[in-house]
């Protein structure tokens, strides 16, 4: 199974396709498997920069926009469908190239999930009605490890440390130990993670952007917000939604719209970077190069090195 990860705006969507070209020229199939959480939502082909059919180079793609907005797509769920489509793409002799930025979806793919029982709806509540400072300092009591490991500014991983030590009597490290379900040990992973200049990066993410909403991002979350979906599922706050739904609302104009988006897009842009820079182990393979398409690739150092 081939990997290209790294984040948003670096070019992943089109170098996998040019790959599974390469493939098939050297008589290797290929199929391109979506790890991004927001390209899984039909609602959310513009904003999450899905790949349009003209630009898939007919190269099949799975996992893209199958999950209705309605839903909250977890990690688990999605690795859980990885996992199916890459037994079948093995199973017809083809290649899986596994394409996103969702560290999460790629971390629980490879190295399973930690089998922790549904929180207690009530330990849940009252851990998130309690203030932050007394959510750390509680975290301090019962589960040390655990608040050494996290930022107390960390509310929402501080907050479920606190409901798994009181849920399930043991800590967090209990669980993490005992993951169930990864793949990592049981393939042979081609990884690249792309890590363009960030100077580069920044400037695609604001034009990428700009893009969508002088494009059809106004329309796809006009046609969303009709739905009347809870603001707290994934879809709603996805990058641009809030932003443009704010626009639509007569709340900001276009300009501030379009600040808000692009700011958000960075931020999470830079989160990504940091994230691919420090997690993958140091063997994965590194690609530095600010992407194009006129860019000579060499996909046999790149994937078989």
């Amino acid at each position: 199974m081939a990997l290209i990860a790294g984040p948003t705006a670096s070019g992943k969507s089109g170098l996998a396709v040019r790959y599974a070209q390469w493939l098939e020229a050297h008589g290797q199939r290929a199929v391109i498997l979506n790890a991004d959480s927001a390209q899984v939502y039909a609602d959310l082909a513009v904003l999450s920069a899905r790949p349009e059919p003209d630009e898939m180079g007919g190269i099949e793609h799975r996992l893209f926009g199958y999950i209705d907005g309605a839903e909250a797509c977890s990690a688990a769920r999605w690795a859980s469908d990885a996992r199916a489509e890459i037994t079948a793409a093995h199973s017809a002799g083809t290649l899986p190239i596994l394409v996103g930025g969702t560290g999460l979806y790629i971390q629980t793919l490879l190295h399973g999930i930690a089998p922790i029982p549904p929180i207690d709806a009530e330990i849940r509540a009252a851990v998130r009605a309690m203030p932050v400072e007394q959510t750390y300092a509680a975290l301090r009591q019962e589960d040390p490890a655990s608040a050494a490991r996290l930022n107390a500014a960390d509310t929402t991983r501080v907050a479920r440390a606190l409901e798994i030590i009181r849920s399930t009597g043991q800590p967090v490290a209990h669980w993490q130990a005992r993951k169930v379900g990864g793949i990592g040990a049981q393939i042979a992973l081609r990884p690249l993670v792309l890590q363009p200049p960030r100077d580069w990066l920044l400037e695609r993410c604001d034009r990428r952007f700009a893009a969508m909403l002088d494009g059809s991002a106004r329309q796809e979350v006009e046609t969303l917000l009709t739905r009347h979906l809870s603001p707290d599922l994934p879809v709603m706050r996805a990058i641009g939604v809030p932003e443009v739904a704010r626009l639509l609302r007569g709340e900001s104009d276009l300009a501030q719209s379009l600040a808000d988006g692009q700011l958000a897009t960075r931020q999470y842009a830079k989160r990504q970077y940091t994230w691919f820079r420090n997690q993958p182990p140091k063997d994965w393979h590194r690609f530095i190069e600010p992407l194009s398409d006129s860019l000579v690739v060499n996909f046999d150092i790149l994937f078989h090195h």
